[in-house]
């Protein structure tokens, strides 16, 4: 891993050695998309067709996405403003090929213009501040004929991850203000369809589980957002949680089977 470690610093640090603990991909999965990104980036021709293209992961975090591209050999960089998230990433790798990672500002890429081939997105717009310069250096550093690929986990609406998420968003602004959700994905998407030459929307994979209000409430307790609150605020609003969760569904424990998916947008631009 290479980059300017010490002067760059991410609140996804201090949750980097236990973000995956409630997040894993069930067995197949990363190694599923990561064939139906290539085979969707193959569609669209272009200098993207070629069977090995160069790829720049913006938010590369742990690897769960990416660590099958390194597997693989392909020409794929991984970048992270967190340097801990990096190194989980690193150590998955480790005993295989070495992975390309950089520690680096999404914002304010190390790259020359028209670098890669294929500039990857995956669920790095949720509580993005500046989604549209995030963007903007993803095509900077996009080769002509290049595409952005927009990818993220996608839950059902009536399952218990998107319930509870609901009904935090009506908790925690009760406790404080400015705390609502934020994703800017779907404008993101709207921006890159208006100059984009081609687009592409498929499902990559899909899976089925079991969730639970307790993993729920643990992968929160320990998550980024969480991080950046008071310790009284969030623990607050946890327990109101858990007794939301407890009328609604009975018990901590309840296991409901819910279809996971993970759908991927393309963006195909010609060059200048």
């Amino acid at each position: 891993m290479r980059g300017r470690e010490p002067l760059l610093m991410s609140s996804f640090d201090a949750v980097a050695p236990s973000f995956d603990q409630h997040r894993a991909l069930p067995d197949g999965v990363a190694d599923t998309i990561r064939a139906a990104m290539l085979g969707a980036l193959a569609s669209q021709g272009g200098d993207a067709s070629s069977t090995r293209p160069s790829l720049l992961d913006l938010g590369a975090g742990s690897g769960r996405i990416g660590w099958p591209f390194v597997a693989a050999g392909d020409e794929y960089v991984g970048v992270d403003l967190s340097g801990g998230m990096l190194r989980v990433f690193a150590d998955r790798c480790a005993g295989d090929r070495p992975a390309t990672l950089v520690q680096a500002d999404g914002c304010a890429l190390p790259f020359a213009a028209g670098t890669f081939d294929a500039v990857l997105l995956v669920s790095v717009f949720g509580d993005l501040p500046d989604w549209r310069r995030l963007v903007d250096e993803a095509r900077r550093v996009l080769r002509a004929h290049g595409s952005v690929v927009l990818g993220r986990r996608v839950i059902p609406d009536d399952g218990i991850d998107e319930r509870m998420k609901q009904q935090l968003d009506i908790l925690l602004p009760e406790r404080m203000t400015q705390n609502r959700r934020r994703n800017g994905r779907a404008e993101a998407a709207q921006y890159l369809a208006a100059t984009a030459s081609a687009t592409n929307e498929l499902v990559a994979a899909s899976w089925h589980t079991k969730r639970s209000p307790r993993a729920f409430l643990d992968r929160h307790a320990g998550g980024v957002r969480f991080s950046r609150l008071p310790l009284t605020v969030r623990n607050d609003a946890l327990r109101a949680l858990a007794l939301w969760a407890e009328a609604q569904f009975g018990s901590l424990d309840a296991k409901i089977a819910e279809t996971h998916r993970f759908e991927i947008q393309l963006f195909r631009f010609e060059g200048d």
